[in-house]
């Protein structure tokens, strides 16, 4: 195969890539948060840029909204109002915006992301299944959907990351996020790796694996709105946020534990993957911005 061949594969791949994470408009959003000059929230050395910009953040995307889904609360609010199943690769893409424009814009624009965000979640409000009522704005709530995100994205990056943190990143990592967190409303989160484990353990008993999270779960694992040449690869990605699942978590929801396929097989796949989508994403010569994905 000659030089020209494999870069034209590279670029489609990557192109392809691109146009499923950030959207037919996504060329046009990343203009405006890499290139529009001004301060950031957070400086280019900042461990949530290296997080955040590392082709991780597919398998710890997955694996986000299958831990998150396990709060009845916050499930129900998801079913009712987010349209994953009308417009999956919408909310995906807007999912994505979101984290580049915080992590990567400028300190106005990231401010304004916020303030959408809080607006829509001010409205989201219903009952769920059980006959508990909830309101997407609610700080409890809020601190779930983001502890469950953000263990999931460092824990991603520590197994599948090009450039793994050591402890001060890690808890440098989770202090950088506590700063969109608390701007989203969020009360108290977590600043240490620590204190994302305690927090994380704290929500145990309110914790469940309900007919509508297993319903979401298989959406999101057996039925991806992809097309079936798609698949084969992200069951890669899939199956390697499975592996990261916590062991408690699998009888509940229905996923399976095969801790030594998991140790061996799918990590090893799961890193092949995920090195494909960095290379795909990174044409040569280029250094990697946020994974030229957003």
């Amino acid at each position: 195969m000659s030089l020209q061949t494999v870069s034209d594969v590279r670029s489609r791949l990557g192109q392809a890539l691109f146009l499923r994470v950030a959207g037919p408009d996504g060329a046009t959003h990343r203009a405006r948060i890499h290139d529009t000059p001004g301060p950031r929230w957070f400086a280019e050395d900042r461990p949530i840029r290296r997080v955040h910009g590392d082709a991780s953040m597919f398998i710890g995307g997955i694996r986000a909204l299958m831990l998150q889904s396990m709060h009845p609360l916050a499930m129900a609010a998801v079913s009712a109002h987010s349209g994953f199943r009308s417009d999956p690769w919408g909310r995906i893409a807007r999912t994505s915006r979101f984290l580049a424009v915080t992590t990567f814009g400028t300190a106005d624009d990231a401010r304004l992301a916020v303030d959408q965000v809080r607006a829509i979640h001010a409205r989201v409000r219903g009952t769920a299944p059980d006959g508990r009522e909830y309101v997407a704005s609610d700080p409890h709530l809020l601190r779930w959907v983001h502890v469950a995100e953000i263990d999931s994205f460092l824990r991603a990056h520590q197994t599948y990351g090009k450039d793994p943190l050591d402890q001060e990143g890690r808890d440098g990592y989770v202090a950088d996020t506590a700063v969109i967190a608390a701007a989203l409303g969020v009360e108290q989160p977590p600043t240490t790796e620590q204190e994302l484990a305690e927090q994380l353990q704290a929500y145990r008993p309110e914790l469940a694996g309900t007919p509508e999270a297993r319903d979401a779960i298989g959406f999101v694992l057996w039925n991806p709105p992809l097309p079936w040449i798609a698949r084969p690869a992200y069951g890669v990605l899939a199956a390697a946020a499975v592996a990261m699942m916590p062991v408690w978590s699998r009888l509940p929801l229905r996923l399976p534990y095969l801790p030594l396929s998991e140790a061996t097989v799918v990590r090893a796949l799961g890193t092949v993957g995920t090195g494909t989508i960095r290379w795909a994403m990174s044409p040569p010569g280029d250094t990697p911005r946020s994974s030229r994905a957003r």
